[in-house]
């Protein structure tokens, strides 16, 4: 009898045996690239880890229904609900439209998609052609009597939920008492924008009409919306970065138990961070690497280039403590031999990483590096930090 297939839920911080809500299938959601620059190396770690699940599910027999979201509109510069939509900042930064910088990043990132040979989703759903759905969203939210209006917004009101904030095991009444920004109308620090106003006399690139005025939709309706519409009211798995667990999947979770009373699916899994000197790689920062940035090095060697990165690892929550530190390998060679990728992951590695799987590649590698290059149909091992694997 094969072995089940566990994979490690951070809702219950434990590894769980994989049963599908529907025999046979498997509903996957991906959050997908924020389209206002392009995405470096340590998105595209994320991107990898979810292929790699993708493909661990449908070589165990699922057929999966996978939808990643294209978020261009709605991503403020601070999580707290503040600061310019970084689509108007990235527009102001390239002296295109918004709408001309969506379509330029979005192309660049199936485009490194493609050259790392990840499988396309099932659907590739934009934020900015789901506006309705986020809407009508944000009306049953409302009518069930869980947001309130301030001069900027609707806001989402999370003390109506006891178990709000149960993902990251927030520490509510420790953030309420040591908050430091100011709140402005917001009741509570966690409280969250569902629709933010356009500021009077302002005319934006993206905005909208809507129940409550002219406007955009906040960062994290957009998910909860999009994913209910494709996958349902509860599907099998959801993944994204360490970084959406307190913030933006804890509120994807309020949200869909505030319109109907789920948790929108059944497995949260996340990906850790690429640390690059100590700190997360982010667009953000100004300075981060690309896919491109890598291959043009590349090209200027005709040797195959091997890097070996010594990363900190953030435990994963409810991980064995006695983790230590992990080497990551990065094994990458010359165009055109960049055809395929596989994760590799063991008890002692905790994200799978990737090395080529290209048949002319493979005879080239002569790696000391005892680093396991199992063939493209080979099984994945176990991961420590649950991230997928054969159980026992």
């Amino acid at each position: 009898m094969p072995a089940p297939l566990m994979l490690y839920d951070n809702y219950a911080r434990e590894r769980r045996r994989f049963e599908p809500l529907v025999a046979g299938t498997a509903g996957l959601y991906t959050c997908g690239p924020t389209v206002y620059d392009y995405q470096h190396i340590g998105n595209f770690r994320t991107f990898l880890f979810e292929d790699l699940l993708k493909r661990v599910l449908e070589w165990n027999g699922y057929a999966v229904r996978h939808v990643m979201n294209i978020t261009d509109v709605g991503h403020l510069t601070s999580d707290a609900d503040t600061g310019e939509d970084k689509m108007e900042k990235g527009a102001r930064r390239t002296g295109k439209t918004a709408w001309e910088i969506a379509q330029l990043y979005t192309d660049a990132f199936i485009d490194d998609m493609a050259r790392l040979n990840m499988e396309m989703p099932s659907v590739l759903s934009r934020a900015t052609d789901h506006i309705q759905d986020q809407i009508e969203f944000i009306v049953d939210i409302e009518k069930n009597g869980f947001t309130y209006r301030t001069s900027d917004g609707i806001y989402f009101n999370t003390s109506l939920q006891p178990d709000y904030g149960f993902l990251a095991r927030l520490d509510k009444a420790g953030l309420e008492a040591g908050k430091r920004v100011e709140l402005g109308e917001k009741k509570s620090i966690t409280d969250f924008a569902l629709w933010k106003f356009s500021a009077p006399g302002e005319h934006r690139q993206m905005e909208w009409e809507s129940p409550w005025g002219t406007g955009f939709p906040g960062w994290h309706i957009e998910c909860s919306a999009m994913a209910q519409k494709y996958l349902g009211d509860f599907f099998d798995i959801h993944c994204g970065g360490e970084d959406h667990i307190p913030v933006h999947h804890t509120n994807e979770i309020a949200q869909t138990e505030a319109r109907v009373g789920t948790r929108l699916a059944n497995f949260w899994m996340h990906a850790y961070f690429l640390l690059s000197n100590d700190a997360k790689m982010a667009k953000s920062a100004g300075e981060f690497l690309r896919l491109q940035a890598l291959i043009d090095q590349m090209q200027r060697h005709d040797a195959m280039r091997v890097f070996h990165r010594r990363i900190r690892v953030g435990r994963a929550v409810g991980q064995d403590s006695r983790l230590e530190p992990v080497t990551q390998r990065l094994l990458i060679g010359r165009i055109p031999e960049i055809t395929h990728v596989l994760a590799v992951c063991d008890v002692h590695h905790v994200v799978a990483v990737r090395v080529l799987q290209q048949p002319a590649v493979r005879q080239r590698l002569a790696v000391r590096d005892p680093v396991r290059v199992p063939g493209r149909d080979a099984r994945p091992r176990p991961c420590a930090a649950g991230c997928v694997g054969g159980g026992g």
